[in-house]
């Protein structure tokens, strides 16, 4: 007889938040569905210390709208940050609205600076961002009126 034992994940505030963001994340529609004119997204991210001066990495990636999804969030790089990470929906959202084909910004992480400082000390590390966004062509609507010639 096989007995197959399962390994369960002990709990952590940590590991509660970063579950139901990937659950957040899952839930939403993808990009192609909410933004219909965007066709392409490059992003790059630079994440620093809390004073911004010394760069701890750099993150540049190309999202394919049909299967990214529309909550559009990273993981703050801190590995004991709770509650925190940078989430970038709103931003990409205001930046389709306008139509830019570039969008740049910082963020500061709220989390916690880990377990024990919960509620006492905030991460505050620095997320700084460049979107790249591509738009398909817009074909005209309504009734155009031909001239003979």
């Amino acid at each position: 007889m096989d007995i197959m034992m399962m390994r369960h994940q002990k709990s952590s505030p940590r590991s509660d938040y970063r579950r139901r963001e990937r659950e957040r994340v899952n839930e939403s529609i993808s990009l192609s569905q909410k933004f219909r004119e965007l066709k392409s997204l490059t992003v790059e991210l630079a994440y620093f210390s809390l004073e911004g001066v010394s760069q701890n990495s750099q993150l540049k990636c190309t999202a394919n709208p049909d299967h990214a999804k529309s909550v559009f969030r990273f993981d703050c790089v801190n590995d004991e940050c709770v509650a925190g990470d940078f989430d970038l929906s709103e931003a990409l959202a205001q930046a389709v609205a306008a139509r830019r084909s570039t969008a740049t910004g910082e963020m500061c992480c709220r989390g916690w600076l880990s377990k024990t400082t919960i509620d006492q000390v905030r991460c505050r590390n620095i997320l700084r961002y460049k979107l790249i966004l591509g738009y398909s062509t817009a074909a005209p609507t309504g009734i155009i009126e031909l001239q003979a010639v």
